[in-house]
């Protein structure tokens, strides 16, 4: 069994992150179960996306502490999340803050480097990856799903490897769209290994 949550606010593309990390296992005959949590706002409101992968699942959603991995698209809601991640399990998490719905209804003042600063001391691996850098190297915002989808395949906590992945992405993307979202994957994957590498 593999459990995987992904974490960030809406129209970040964690729904379509998910749905290709369902069909990726499917292709290699796991059984799958996804639900999403979606906050109050469609775009800007959080989203938090369960995906659990191997045999005899019977529920969707995964309890605290039982989490493999977690993809942060957002570094709030990663540590919103953090509860749900197993004392072992791999916490990835683009540094870039995008303030939430919710601390702007109450005028909350926002940083996401103290989000960061708060992973690091309370998760034991942990791979940052550079949200600016990684946009300028995608060159369009609306590939860093994919992006931190290649980060994550590299890492090894998916049953199912990088090639499966990108046939995923062949069969389900536009053509227009597969280009920049094949390079963005594996943009993704370099980041990973230089992350990686440095720490």
């Amino acid at each position: 069994m593999t459990n995987i949550l992904i974490a960030g606010v809406g129209g970040q593309g964690t729904v379509l992150a998910s749905k290709l990390i369902a069909a990726a296992a499917m292709s290699k005959d796991f059984e799958v179960r996804t639900t999403e949590t979606i906050g109050m706002a469609q775009r800007g409101g959080c989203v938090v996306s369960h995906i659990r992968m191997g045999s005899k699942i019977n529920s969707p959603l995964i309890s605290r502490k039982n989490a493999h991995a977690i993809i942060g698209f957002e570094p709030a809601e990663a540590v919103r999340i953090l509860p749900y991640l197993s004392d072992d399990g791999l916490m990835i998490v683009c540094d870039t803050a995008m303030k939430p719905v919710t601390s702007s209804l109450k005028g909350d003042t926002y940083k996401g480097s103290d989000m960061i600063d708060y992973l690091k001391k309370n998760v034991k691996k942990l791979v940052i990856i550079d949200g600016e850098k990684l946009l300028k190297e995608c060159g369009n915002a609306k590939t860093l799903n994919v992006a931190l989808l290649g980060t994550a395949v590299e890492s090894g906590v998916f049953p199912f490897n990088a090639d499966e992945m990108k046939n995923v992405l062949r069969d389900t993307l536009p053509q227009r769209f597969l280009e920049i979202n094949l390079n963005s994957f594996e943009i993704g994957r370099r980041m990973y290994n230089e992350t990686r590498n440095a720490g």
